[in-house]
């Protein structure tokens, strides 16, 4: 099982996502984040299942969760030499890019 590392800057991702849904009076978005957070663990097991990041180089992958309005992707980067998933960023599939990291 692989072990999984979320970096400093999920954080903000997530503050940024839940000041999102704040703004837009949804009633669950502590849940929401919850099931986000719920949804990396799939990573321990499976940390190939992402697809590729987009021409990346650095075998950076993207975890989709959810769909539609509730929809969010993950990047992250398996490491298998440390049998390890770091979790890179956070963002709504509305979302146009990452954040710059």
């Amino acid at each position: 099982m692989a072990h999984l590392q979320v970096s400093v800057e999920v954080a903000k991702d997530l503050d940024r996502i839940h000041d999102h849904l704040a703004q837009h009076q949804v009633a669950d978005a502590t849940e929401r984040l919850q099931q986000i957070l719920q949804a990396l663990n799939v990573l321990e097991l499976n940390p190939l299942i992402g697809r590729p990041f987009a021409d990346d180089t650095d075998d950076r992958r993207e975890l989709v969760i959810g769909r539609r309005g509730r929809g969010y992707l993950a990047l992250y980067r398996y490491v298998a030499a440390l049998d390890t998933v770091f979790v890179l960023a956070l963002r709504a599939q509305s979302e146009v890019g990452y954040t710059e990291r």
